[in-house]
């Protein structure tokens, strides 16, 4: 007997077709993997021009190309994570999202300890004595770091004598912002309206809008604080691609959708002000995921995910350069090296620490299949087969990559 094939969703096309046809976003043939890679490498040629000491950079209302990539990586974080939020149980949810975000988060502290800091104090005193306990001391910037909120920046007073002193590492503190709204989607995914309608969603991204475009307002019953501010400024663009994932269905990715998107999203952003480009979300993630969708990208990338060891790494690469004066051969040269510098680190995160542990996490938590049925003689000639479970796309961090 010859089982029945699984019903296909009307909206899964192949990749040949997708340019044209409407379709959604296929969780296993994509290039999120490129995209996110070039979101990071965006934050490290905006990082470029204040490490090197050269201005800041083509902005835009205030933000450089490093603030538009973070943006990219929270909407494109919020469309993944709510889908594995809403396909899993919170405790599978969150041990995913601790899985990818925190252990290679934690080697790159220690790596900044080891490896870039011990190299700065030698370069700016021609010794490492003192170097364990000059205030901040390296044990400080671990213990006071190590659940991922960013207390301070520095160790052992390096990096110090360049242009941008007192930071190994300016990348992370967006980890701890894009965890907060890991947290907001897990709490929601309990809430059943939420689950089920996209309308609750869009009311919830308009508040969170509504939120940023009165931050002085809301700001005020927080005291000013910092956390508060990024979290009001970046929470719109994860719920904005939450609602998206939540509309995959009834607004499929199109060429003709794309453009009328890109379209949209620049005009908000450049004719509005402070919650423009929040407003514009759900649009800039459309646009990207049918990109994503579209451009090819070789099964390598596909496989093989290095966005967030760019991102996490690139920084204290950069502060290395400059420290021992390759900044000062030329801007493109400066940045040329700290993509081939800091590609090694980024392959190595990714394949000695966040593939594996991701790995042992689904392991740890996937569910097993149902029991096999005793063969019957099917009444119409036809073996009954279950449908099967999608598997949960591949998420992201941040990034804020991301992530």
């Amino acid at each position: 007997m010859v089982a029945a094939s699984p019903v296909e969703h009307p909206l899964d096309v192949p990749r040949r077709a997708r340019a044209w046809r409407p379709h959604r976003l296929d969780p296993r043939d994509n290039s999120l993997n490129a995209v996110r890679l070039v979101l990071a490498l965006l934050v490290l040629v905006a990082h470029s021009y204040y490490i090197a000491g050269v201005g800041k950079g083509p902005e835009l209302h205030g933000e450089n190309l490093g603030g538009f990539a973070v943006f990219g990586f929270f909407t494109i974080s919020g469309y993944l994570i709510t889908g594995s939020r809403f396909s899993n149980t919170f405790g599978t949810y969150l041990l995913h999202r601790l899985a990818r975000l925190m252990p290679a988060f934690w080697v790159c502290l220690v790596v900044i300890v080891t490896v870039f800091a011990p190299l700065g104090f030698w370069r700016a005193h021609g010794t490492l004595d003192g170097y364990l306990t000059t205030p901040r001391t390296p044990l400080d910037f671990l213990v006071s770091n190590w659940f991922l909120r960013m207390s301070f920046f520095d160790v052992a007073a390096t990096p110090s004598g360049v242009p941008y002193p007192g930071a190994w590492n300016g990348s992370l503190w967006s980890l701890y912002v894009e965890f907060v709204c890991y947290l907001v989607i897990g709490a929601l995914g309990f809430v059943g309206i939420v689950r089920r309608s996209a309308t609750v969603m869009g009311a919830l991204f308009a508040l969170s809008v509504l939120a940023q475009a009165n931050s002085a307002t809301v700001l005020a019953y927080f005291g000013g604080n910092g956390d508060a501010f990024f979290q009001i400024k970046l929470l719109p663009f994860f719920l904005g691609g939450a609602l998206l994932h939540m509309l995959r269905d009834r607004v499929p990715l199109h060429w003709a959708g794309a453009a009328v998107a890109a379209v949209g999203t620049t005009l908000l952003v450049v004719n509005v002000q402070g919650w423009g480009m929040q407003a514009a979300a759900p649009l800039a993630v459309y646009v990207i995921l049918w990109v994503a969708s579209v451009v090819p990208t070789p099964s390598l990338m596909q496989r093989h995910d290095v966005s967030y060891g760019v991102y996490i790494y690139a920084f204290p690469v950069q502060q290395l350069l400059v420290i021992l004066g390759l900044h000062t051969h030329g801007f493109l040269l400066y940045n040329l090296l700290a993509v081939a510098v800091t590609l090694p680190f980024a392959i190595a995160s990714w394949l000695l620490v966040e593939r594996p542990v991701m790995r042992r996490a689904r392991r740890a938590t996937r569910r097993p299949g149902p029991e096999p049925a005793a063969p019957v003689v099917p009444e119409r000639g036809a073996d009954e087969v279950p449908a099967r479970a999608a598997n949960e796309p591949v998420a992201t961090p941040s990034a804020s990559s991301g992530g």
